[in-house]
């Protein structure tokens, strides 16, 4: 005789997982890490999780729409990468409990009240560490020692922009550097503003991650322009130089911390995590093409070289 099924042998639930990027740089490699690390800690598309992606194609006011939907979705935690959509996610609930990856500077930018007390329904990391901007000007100065002027190219409407700048600012101060603002908007043709730094003779371009959208690095190149970035992957894409926040490893945490929430922590009892693995990319062919030599004790101090 059959035996009525029991609650353990019912269908496990099926966790809802909201994922919202502005799609600069392309989310698709953290899209990747992601899933594969979800995966590796038991949740298997289709069988015990299903993901919900949005992604704004650097299209920042389509983002208040995109995590307004994934609320009515009713997804069990949304995770947002980057500084804008953790914003979006904020203002589209007080409730759904929000897993940020890779966000500038959290509490100057007032998303959550602390690091190590987050509150409310926030928690996750962040790409930022006090050592990363200095870092960044530091390698300006190695590889071009006679620079007096470098651009900051900034996104306008990201809020992170106004503690990015600062940082950059005291970082250049210290190395007797100008910093010449350039602001844009992800969805703005880029070339008239390099065409403009270069007519104004800067000595290279640090890019903030927000505006790292594909061409970029091609249009630096076109107008001869040594560009930075604290985007780790941004010289695998043909920028020169970065230092920053090792990518996947971010990823990878926000991961667990979707994990612990799934298993019912709350994000105001997990704290905000920092960055503690960095790494240094230089990318060679792309010094080559702009007639620069790399000191040989940068290319050594390199995780990756690209050559």
């Amino acid at each position: 005789m059959a035996l009525p099924l029991t609650a353990g042998a019912q269908q496990a639930k099926v966790h809802v997982i909201g994922i919202l990027a502005l799609g600069n740089p392309d989310p698709a490699v953290f899209l990747a890490v992601i899933r594969e690390e979800l995966a590796r800690l038991g949740y298997v598309d289709g069988r015990n999780c299903r993901y919900e992606v949005r992604t704004a194609q650097g299209k920042a006011a389509q983002l208040p729409a995109l995590a307004s939907e994934l609320v009515r979705l009713s997804v069990d935690v949304l995770v947002t990468w980057q500084t804008p959509p953790t914003f979006a996610a904020r203002d589209a609930s007080e409730e759904v409990p929000i897993v940020m990856v890779g966000v500038g500077d959290p509490v100057a930018t007032g998303i959550v009240a602390s690091l190590s007390r987050p509150g409310g329904n926030i928690t996750g990391n962040t790409a930022i560490a006090a050592e990363i901007m200095s870092k960044n000007m530091e390698l300006i100065r190695e590889t071009l020692p006679k620079a007096t002027r470098v651009a900051a190219f900034a996104n306008t409407v990201d809020p992170f922009t106004p503690p990015y700048l600062q940082h950059i600012e005291t970082a250049a101060s210290r190395l007797g550097i100008a910093i010449e603002r350039v602001m844009a908007r992800p969805t703005e043709d880029a070339d008239p503003y390099f065409q403009s730094m270069r007519e104004k003779q800067v000595d290279a371009v640090i890019i903030q991650p927000t505006l790292l959208r594909p061409g970029v690095a091609d249009l630096a190149l076109k107008h001869q322009l040594p560009t930075f970035s604290m985007a780790s992957n941004f010289p695998l894409s043909g920028g020169l130089m970065a230092y920053g926040a090792n990518g996947q490893a971010l990823v990878r945490e926000g991961a667990v911390y979707v994990d612990k929430i799934l298993k019912g922590q709350r994000p105001s009892e997990l704290p905000i995590a920092q960055p503690t693995k960095f790494d240094l990319v230089i990318n060679l062919k792309t010094a080559k093409a702009l007639g620069l030599a790399v000191p040989a004790n940068l290319i050594t101090r390199a995780d990756e070289v690209i050559e």
